[in-house]
């Protein structure tokens, strides 16, 4: 009955993969299986969430030697074990990995004397952990029962309370991503049989010591990326003969490798220094007597060039692998390709991107080199037409040339010479003409991106056999093909920056096309927005904004399931925001400068994965929504230029992950919400970098599999390449230094500012926003504020920009203000205050009169009245402020002048009322005024008359 299951060629080999153990596990008892497999040897029940009940069923299997349980839900119990290494003694291979085993584990495998290789990754390992050191001594004790242990892997794990590794036979060492003690590598000597160490994202840090790991002389393999090691390698390095395979890659290693030890290890096959401080010979002179080394691998280091002797020197090695650029901070310098690779012939991934190497395309190269599968020259200087030679070279998969300095037209024999291409860029060039059509019938071309050139024809029907097409900003026109949307393969489209026309509404799309992103910004598209853009399914970009497209956002983009990214700004779009528009997995919407009116009922309530809320410029109305606090991950809210109004409501101080808030000229009221103040302005990629769809990587692990062997295969992955399809620097723009800023990428994620301009907000200025330590940019200005200016905005270390200007401030300007020098616009013009300007020191020295116009009643440079003495000590400190404000309240002093007068003018009125005397002598007083007037002017116009004649 179980032979029936069962493929009788996998008996032949007693080997039962995971295939069919995957059908039969939950089907039939193991007992019955291990009655009629007694001879298996290899058995691989990984990933079947299994627990410890599976450990009775193994006892029949006495012939294993390789048993995998890896990634299952077992704990390890004390019966457990003792079947194991009671029943299945003759196990070699043993992996446990990523279960839920603890220290005790080890003590419970001594009965495995023919153990090889245990792998014990990603479980709850400590290496000690009792006070006493009593489980310290049963891990050691278990480890060192194991005599032939040769391999052990603890990666993923915690060893930092202790070590342990103390074995004679044991020859590999896998120890990646673990927390290592501290002196991890100056004990580790004492493993004389040690052949490999990989101790990468361990954290290590400090400089490498001279001894104990430099002990390792059977030493073949020696990796360290990605840990936070510096200063130069030890001279002891060269000791280590027999080394193979050093990867010292993502540290921060320093120094020229031409005068380090990497010069005496002629065994290299496999060096990787990328990422770290190096000085890199260009060309790569150092090494050119290893006649082993086949990977060389040198990204974002410091290139340096050397004298002319040096050139044309003939390399005793013949390279699989060679990739070699310079850090985006060194200083730039032309320089040709390096000589050495004129005499390559095996290479099979050639890197030299970011290098500024001039000249023409290098086509030698693929003649040179008939193996040569991957090829990256961008961001060089290379000019001139691509001429290729007439010869397919058909194992060329990807080919990029971006960001040079070519130009011409594409030719089409590139469609005869390279036929088996997988991805095409020639981005960022200045190539003309068309886009030969050719492209479309490579059967195994998926990316193509001719982005930002000058190309001006383009057959799109005939390129939708590409799944992901770029031709953003170049001269390309002309209506787009109805089956471009419909009956292709295209996922991803990008076509921003030309002058398509059209009105796509006008086509029939049909529901069953599989779209992923679809960006049509900046053309000249019109009508109204597409309802059956919802009919397509995964559509996680869309960006038809800077278009003349008008009307109401359709009811029907509520069906968005898996939208990420919405913009639709700077078009003619009006009305509502539908109330059921919130896609549950959105990041980004930009709505700005549109018509689009009406309060915000409930559109994006349930978004609460939206990182940027861009409404700017609009005609929205009524408050800003209590339901915000729903939006958790939000990071920039963008409601500038509105009709909002009503109290900034408290809920947006829930927001922890916002950053950038604008809500300037709008009809806001009420007082500011001290709780602003408790925002902590985290630095976040997430709102400056948007990364959607699928990855596409370069795994030559093949043929590098094939020339070395697999141990390599882990270093190996740190040489891929990964194109993430659609990776787009988000632009948020934001007022800040009386300027309008688009912040883009990486200085997006550091920005952070609130403008809360131009609305009516009253009372004074919570003293808490002083707390917002890490904020660029403050604008409180055009509002009705009152109160003095709080002292503790002396704590924001890091303001760039600060403006309270046109409010009712009052009081004298903090003096602590001066402490802040990061300041580089600051504006309190147009309000009450009074007092002498801060002291003209550090970034207060560069602040001229219009930072403090409008204030009558301050003095001290850089304005023109000066401070009297007893004005300036007459002046209260910021201190006081519950106390006088130390200047005429113009209200109360009108209101009492008024009281005064009147009562003044009632209280004669009333004596000459009462008293008839003098009434008598108030009408002669103005009898004889008014005589005395008519003299005078008779007098003076005698005296005119007589100056005449």
């Amino acid at each position: 009955m179980v032979m029936d299951y069962l493929d009788i060629e996998e008996i032949k080999r007693e080997k039962v993969s995971k295939t069919y153990m995957d059908r039969l596990l939950f089907l039939f008892c193991f007992k019955v299986l291990s009655s009629r497999l007694k001879k298996l040897e290899n058995l691989d029940l990984s990933e079947n969430q299994c627990n410890d009940s599976i450990f009775p069923s193994l006892t029949g299997f006495s012939s294993l030697k390789s048993l995998d349980l890896s990634n299952n839900q077992l704990t390890g119990s004390i019966n457990s074990f003792e079947i194991i290494s009671s029943h299945l003694g003759k196990l070699e291979n043993l992996d446990l990995s990523y279960n839920i085993f603890n220290d005790s584990i080890l003590s419970h495998l001594s009965g495995l004397s023919s153990l090889k290789s245990l792998n014990l990754s990603g479980n709850m390992l400590l290496g000690s952990t009792a006070v006493n050191g009593s489980r310290k001594l049963d891990f050691l004790q278990s480890l060192r029962s194991l005599p032939s242990l040769k391999t052990l892997s603890l990666k993923d794990t915690n060893l930092s309370q202790g070590t342990f590794f103390n074995l004679s036979t044991l020859e590999e060492l896998h120890l990646d991503n673990t927390s290592l003690p501290i002196n991890f590598l100056q004990n580790i000597g004492a493993l004389p049989a040690l052949k490999v160490l990989s101790v990468g994202e361990c954290d290590l840090h400090g400089t490498l010591p001279a001894q104990g790991w430099c002990e390792l002389k059977n030493l073949k393999q020696l990796d360290l990326f990605r840990n936070n090691l510096g200063g130069s390698l030890p001279d002891c390095l060269g000791n280590l003969s027999s080394l193979q395979l050093l990867d010292v890659s993502e540290n921060q290693f320093t120094g020229n490798i031409a005068s380090g030890p990497l010069t005496n290890l002629i065994s290299l096959e496999f060096l990787s220094l990328s990422n770290n401080l190096f000085e890199v010979p260009i060309s790569i002179k150092p090494f050119l007597n290893h006649s082993s080394l086949k990977f060389f691998s040198s990204e974002n280091n410091r290139l340096v060039t050397e004298p002319a002797a040096f050139d044309n020197l003939i390399p005793k090695f013949q390279l699989v692998f060679f990739r070699l650029s310079s850090r985006p901070t060194s200083e730039a310098f032309n320089v040709d390709i390096p000589d050495f690779l004129y005499y390559q012939y095996d290479l099979i991934t050639l890197d030299l991107s970011h290098n500024n190497i001039t000249g023409m395309f290098p086509s030698w190269l693929l003649k040179n080199n008939t193996r040569l599968e991957q090829l990256y020259l961008s961001d060089n200087s290379f000019v001139g037409t691509l001429q290729l030679q007439d010869h397919p070279y058909l194992n060329l998969a990807e080919l990029d040339i971006s960001n040079n300095n070519m130009n011409g037209q594409i030719s089409k024999d590139i469609c005869l010479i390279f036929q088996n291409l997988w991805t095409l860029r020639m981005a960022k060039n200045g190539f003309t003409g068309c886009i030969p059509s050719c492209l479309g019938n490579i059967s195994s071309l998926s990316f193509l991106d001719l982005s930002n050139n000058q190309l001006s024809t383009v057959q799109l029907e005939q390129l939708t056999t590409i799944w992901v097409l770029k031709l953003s900003n170049n001269n390309l026109g002309g209506q787009i093909p109805t089956s471009v949307f419909n009956y292709s393969r295209l996922n991803f489209l990008y076509l921003s920056g030309n002058n398509f026309w059209g009105k796509i509404s006008d086509f029939p799309l049909h529901g069953w096309k599989v779209w992923n992103v679809l960006d049509l910004s900046n053309n000249q598209f019109s009508g109204m927005l597409p309802r059956s853009f919802v009919n397509f399914s995964n559509l996680g970009v869309i960006d038809l904004s800077r278009n003349h497209f008008k009307g109401p956002i359709p009811r029907d983009f509520c069906k968005f399931d898996q939208l990420e990214y919405l913009d639709f700004s700077e078009n003619n779009l009006s009305g509502y925001i539908p109330s059921c528009f919130s896609p549950p997995q959105i990041t980004h919407v930009h709505l700005s400068k549109n018509g689009l009116s009406g309060p915000l009922t409930y559109g994006f309530y349930n978004s609460s994965s939206l990182v940027t809320m861009d409404l700017q410029e609009n005609s929205f109305t009524g408050s800003i929504p209590n339901w915000i606090r729903n939006l958790s991950s939000l990071s920039v809210l963008l409601l500038r230029a509105n009709h909002f109004d009503g109290e900034l409501p408290i809920q947006l101080c829930l927001l922890e992950q916002l950053s950038i808030l604008d809500v300037s000229h709008n009809q806001l009221s009420g007082p500011l919400p001290s709780c602003l103040g408790n925002l902590t302005f985290k630095e976040s990629y997430q709102k400056a970098i948007l990364g959607v769809g699928y990855g596409i990587v370069s795994t030559p692990e093949k043929a590098y599999y094939e020339t070395i062997g697999p141990p390599l295969v882990d270093s190996v992955y740190n040489l891929r390449n990964f194109v993430l399809l659609n990776f787009t620097e988000e632009v948020t723009e934001f007022t800040t230094k009386n300027m309008y800023y688009g912040y883009k990428g990486k200085v997006l994620s550091y920005m952070s500012g609130i403008d809360l301009s131009n609305n009516n907000f009253i009372g004074a200025i919570p003293p808490e926003f002083g707390n917002l330590s890490e904020i660029l940019s403050l604008n409180l200005s055009h509002n009705n504020l009152t109160g003095s200016i709080p002292a503790t905005f002396s704590n924001l270390k890091q303001i760039e920009s600060l403006d309270l200007s046109y409010n009712n401030l009052n009081g004298v300007i903090p003096p602590q203000l001066t402490e802040v020098t990061t300041l580089e616009v600051f504006s309190v013009a147009y309000n009450n205050l009074s007092g002498k300007t801060p002291e003209r020191k550090y970034q207060f020295g560069t602040f001229d009169e219009s930072c403090y116009k409008g204030n009558p009643f301050m003095c001290g440079p850089p304005l023109r009245n000066n401070c009297s003495e007893e004005a300036v000590s007459s002046q209260p400190g910021p201190k006081d402020e519950q106390g006088d404000d130390g200047f005429i309240d113009m209200e109360f002093f009108y209101i009492s002048f008024g009281v005064c007068y009147t009562v003044v003018v009632m209280t004669i009125a009333a004596v000459l009322y009462i008293n008839p005397f003098w009434r008598r002598r108030w009408l002669f007083f103005i009898e004889d005024c008014i005589d005395t007037y008519y003299y005078f002017v008779v007098a003076s116009f005698c005296k005119f008359s007589n100056f005449r004649t």
